[in-house]
């Protein structure tokens, strides 16, 4: 095997090289359809191959390697403070390039390192991909992980782990395992993924489906969003319907149709569904608004509940000056000083002072000091204190017939 060797400068025609290609900065190789390198492919400097390539392995330093062609690299591509460009086909086993690669073709390679910019522009398909900078991504994306220090902006993805410090904008696709992201993450599209965790905003187009959802700041879902877990710092929207297990949110949480969910459902703030909510046991520490509420164990309002076809559960509890509106059907019922409601029905029904409901149907009822009732109906007992004001006397009855359904 022979070894060839390009100087400083020079244009050259090549066509096969039996050994090794060591080349010099600012060379210029003309190809006739394809070079073929033996052995491994060294350039020191900027270099231009006019046509496809296909080495050993390839090392390129201190400068721009560009071909314009396809590029096969049975081994390793390595780039020493330079940028790689290839106007086809990129096949490669391990990837390294410090400043920026740019892929006109599609890419098949290993693991992918680049210390500032990746762009592939028809496709990629990788073991891992670690970009310092920025990754632009266009055609299907299939790697086991992603890794960005700054912005990733992708199509259709089939991956294992996506991570990026600044932002990820994606169109649709399979995250399997997680999803992290400093700043923003937007979906134009259907997304499948295992945990998303974002510090600021999300912005989901189409339907999403995830095991653990975890976000600082803003939630916008513009279709349906399945989940194990949600957790909201801030406030959330999904225009379609919500099912998961759990709910914890910050702020507010405004769902278009059903929140559908078999665990607790806690808002600090508000909660509006345009269908019905649905849950193990629900905490309202502001407002919350649905069609009807229903909750298997317990819910508990810190400020007020309104709902069109009412809210039950097995304990229903109004705190302090909250508010009720739409009937309450439970088990036990409880309003603490100075809370209202309309028309309640429960096995137990207990007013505090000065609390307020329409009407009352109770097995067991209690009426505390100053508490005010307009229609109180029970069937074992009523305890009234002396102060509370009814506007019709208690009356005892053998029926209660049904509550609301």
């Amino acid at each position: 095997m022979s070894d060839t060797r390009v100087s400083r400068g020079v244009r050259i025609r090549l066509g096969a090289v039996d050994g090794d290609l060591r080349a010099e900065a600012n060379v210029r190789i003309e190809v006739d359809g394809r070079l073929v390198v033996a052995g491994a492919a060294r350039f020191e400097g900027s270099a231009e191959v006019q046509g496809s390539m296909e080495c050993a392995e390839m090392r390129c330093e201190n400068g721009a390697m560009r071909v314009h062609g396809d590029l096969l690299v049975h081994g390793d591509l390595r780039s020493e403070d330079g940028t790689v460009e290839i106007g086809g086909a990129l096949t490669a086993a391990d990837v390294d390039v410090d400043r920026r690669l740019h892929v006109e073709g599609p890419a098949k390679v290993g693991r992918v390192e680049v210390g500032g910019v990746l762009e592939t522009m028809h496709g990629l398909e990788a073991t891992s991909v670690s970009v310092g900078g920025r990754f632009e991504g266009h055609g299907a994306l299939r790697a086991g992980s992603v890794d960005a220090g700054g912005a990733v902006d992708v199509e259709e993805v089939t991956l294992e782990r996506l991570e990026a410090g600044g932002k990820i904008r994606l169109r649709s696709g399979t995250v399997r395992d997680e999803i992290e992201v400093g700043g923003m993450f937007e979906a134009s599209g259907p997304l499948t993924f295992g945990d998303l965790d974002v510090g600021g905003m999300v912005n989901l187009a189409g339907p999403a489906h995830g095991r653990s959802i975890s976000v600082g700041g803003i939630l916008r879902a513009h279709d349906d969003l399945e989940f194990d877990e949600l957790r909201l710092g801030g406030w959330g929207e999904i225009r379609g319907a919500a099912k998961g297990r759990a709910v914890d949110v910050g702020g507010r949480l405004k769902v278009g149709g059903d929140l559908l969910c078999t665990g607790e459902v806690s808002v600090g703030g508000s909660l509006a569904a345009g269908g019905r909510v649905e849950a193990d046991r629900l905490t309202i520490g502001g407002m919350a608004a649905a069609d009807r509420v229903l909750a298997r164990d317990r819910i508990e309002v810190g400020g007020a509940i309104r709902t069109e076809h009412g809210a039950k559960a097995a304990t229903i509890l109004l705190h302090r000056k909250s508010r009720a509106e739409g009937p309450l059907v439970g088990g036990r019922i409880v309003l603490e000083s100075r809370a209202r409601a309309g028309d309640i029905y429960g096995a137990e029904v207990v007013l505090e002072e000065g609390a307020e409901a329409a009407r009352v149907v109770g097995e067991v009822v209690r009426i505390g000091e100053g508490a005010r009732v307009g229609e109180l109906l029970y069937r074992t007992s009523a305890t009234i204190d002396p102060r509370a004001r009814l506007a019709t006397p208690a009356r005892q009855v053998a029926d209660l017939g049904p509550a609301p359904p």
